[in-house]
């Protein structure tokens, strides 16, 4: 991490953690901060759910929620980068304070609720952004809706020409009954619905689906055949969790879903769990916890294609990036692994 790179981090820690996140959104869009240049080699490019990706390191959605900051982001060295929630009406979300770090955790409590610009004003940026790079857009239902399952299809269908992938999330804590969805009549109706509206569309677009880690194992078996059923095109494992397990923090009693550091294993075991059910079947992403290449390396021996990462920006900024996929490169390397692909879902059994 450069000098000036740990003074704008120690800065920016000394803010209201929102105001922070929304100071850094600003900076990457008036270029205040610095690009990195990405890190490439042959061994980290792979190819899932039809798309070509140069690395499996993705940004991982809540971060540009409304798409203002995707052509800077794409400088930071991510494979892919998702954004949103996005609903189809702009909705504030949660009432303040709803964001809180848990330094000692390596740690973030957020309870947003889908706070954002509705679907409109998003689809008219995604129109704008650059045609290089993978974007994904994550969908949200509002609120106050009387039908939570027509919203996910409602934003699919404005935004999908402007995107390449999406994500169907119904795994968020912060809205209340969203994870109601998860059950398997109302999945398999959600995403019956989201992928007719593909019938429509010139080119396919893929759509994954974003789970809690607090599921029971009968609850990812019911998920992992619907998701076989509807012939979506992978599974993002995991959101934020609603546990607090030896936690330091005292904002660990803070409501919300806790993401970051102490994430790490219970995410890697559900991801893990579910390339044993679906016996690698479907493409799976992970994410949670991942700080180093090392991690990212054990997310894909457990099962993981792609892997996303959010909160180890917080805490040490966006070269990291570039050092976890140097990272990571060196794991495959060392471990007799020619490329990404041929890694997934090797440790598997450690977790199970």
């Amino acid at each position: 991490m450069k000098l000036s790179e740990k003074i704008a981090l120690q800065l920016l820690s000394n803010f209201d953690p929102e105001i922070a996140h929304n100071l850094a959104i600003k900076a990457l869009k008036f270029g205040v901060i610095p690009s990195t240049p990405g890190f490439h080699a042959k061994t980290l490019e792979l190819s899932v759910a039809g798309l070509k990706f140069n690395n499996p390191l993705g940004l991982a959605a809540g971060f540009d929620k409304n798409a203002e900051a995707i052509k800077p982001l794409m400088k930071f060295g991510f494979g892919f980068i998702e954004i949103g929630a996005v609903t189809p009406l702009a909705q504030p979300g949660n009432p303040k304070p709803r964001l809180f770090r848990l330094k000692e955790d390596e740690a973030i409590i957020n309870r947003f609720g889908f706070n954002n610009d509705g679907m409109l004003a998003v689809a008219k940026r995604l129109s704008k952004r650059p045609s290089n790079g993978i974007i994904g857009l994550n969908l949200g239902a509002n609120k106050t809706s009387a039908d939570r399952i027509a919203d996910f299809a409602n934003v699919f269908k404005t935004c999908c020409e402007f995107v390449d992938f999406a994500t169907v999330n119904v795994s968020s804590p912060n809205t209340e009954n969203l994870r109601q969805l998860q059950s398997e009549r109302e999945l398999r109706e959600l995403l019956n619905g989201v992928m007719a509206s593909q019938d429509s569309l010139k080119t396919k677009v893929p759509v994954f689906l974003k789970i809690a880690p607090d599921l029971e194992q009968e609850e990812l078996k019911n998920i992992a055949l619907v998701a076989i059923d509807t012939r979506i095109d992978g599974i993002i494992a995991t959101n934020t969790t609603i546990s607090r397990n030896n936690l330091k923090s005292s904002y660990q009693h803070e409501k919300g879903g806790l993401s970051g550091a102490p994430i790490f294993e219970m995410s890697t075991r559900v991801l893990a769990q579910l390339y044993s059910i679906t016996e690698g079947k479907i493409p799976l992403i992970g994410v949670g916890g991942v700080f180093t290449g090392e991690q990212l390396f054990q997310k894909i021996q457990a099962g993981a294609s792609l892997v996303q990462i959010y909160s180890a920006l917080i805490y040490s900024g966006f070269s990291v990036t570039n050092k976890i996929l140097r990272e990571l490169d060196i794991s495959l390397r060392e471990n007799g692994f020619k490329n990404v692909e041929e890694a997934v879902g090797t440790g598997v059994d450690k977790w199970l």
